[in-house]
């Protein structure tokens, strides 16, 4: 895949290609403004391509709006509505966009409430829960969707340590579940724990690739300085 801004001099994303198999975490990491959230913004059909394709199952889904991707996609801003309860967040999508009945939208917002360690709070207003409470519904709200593939864009940057804690176990209860999952982070340690594969980006390129033992043997003097200033 490759995209270049309007304006922009130089491309933010140059040609990067890769497999994710079933089941398997990628962490994609990397400075500020290497193309990790560009990468994450093509696969979910938010920006087009300048070139390349993205096959999810071996289905060709470049071109095809983000509603019908089958991948869930959680930001930083947990973007919940704040005059809807946790319960009524999560069921507005299935209800909406697959058209999926009512008692059957409950059900799976109850489900994956208690997958995330929520279901106490299914009638709790957004203002009522903590950030990494909230980043959790928006998690939830994600999977309520049944999709083949979640991505996570620096979803714990705005959180302090003990919120991102949290949210890093609902992520790594998802990995030991089989959800075949992108990461873009620079929590580094969970990225040692839990990924499977470890892409370092930069300058638009993916620089580095390998599994997770990469951050401790960097081949290259950029991983080795971006890992060793202790992001």
């Amino acid at each position: 895949l490759s995209h270049t801004y309007p304006g922009a001099q130089a491309p933010a994303l140059a040609p990067v290609g890769f497999d994710l198999h079933p089941g398997e975490l990628l962490v994609v990491t990397g400075p500020s403004g290497c193309g990790k959230t560009t990468l994450l913004r093509l696969i979910a059909g938010l920006d087009e391509p300048d070139s390349g394709d993205i096959r999810l199952a071996g289905r060709d889904i470049t071109r095809t709006p983000p509603a019908g991707r089958d991948y869930g996609i959680v930001f930083q801003s947990y973007n919940l509505f704040p005059h809807l309860t946790v319960l009524q967040n999560i069921m507005l999508a299935p209800r909406l966009v697959q058209k999926v009945a009512k008692t059957e939208a409950k059900e799976r917002a109850l489900a994956v409430l208690t997958q995330v360690g929520l279901a106490e709070k299914a009638e709790c207003y957004p203002s009522q829960l903590s950030g990494g409470q909230q980043q959790r519904v928006a998690i939830a709200r994600s999977l309520a969707m049944q999709p083949q593939l979640m991505l996570f864009d620096e979803v714990t940057s705005a959180l302090d340590p003990q919120l991102t804690g949290e949210v890093l176990r609902v992520m790594e209860k998802l990995a030991e579940g089989g959800m075949t999952m992108i990461l873009v982070t620079h929590e580094m340690a969970f990225a040692r724990k839990v990924a499977d594969e470890v892409i370092f980006m930069h300058k638009g390129r993916v620089w580095e690739r390998g599994p997770a033992s990469i951050l401790d043997a960097p081949a290259t003097t950029e991983l080795r300085d971006f890992v060793g200033n202790g992001l």
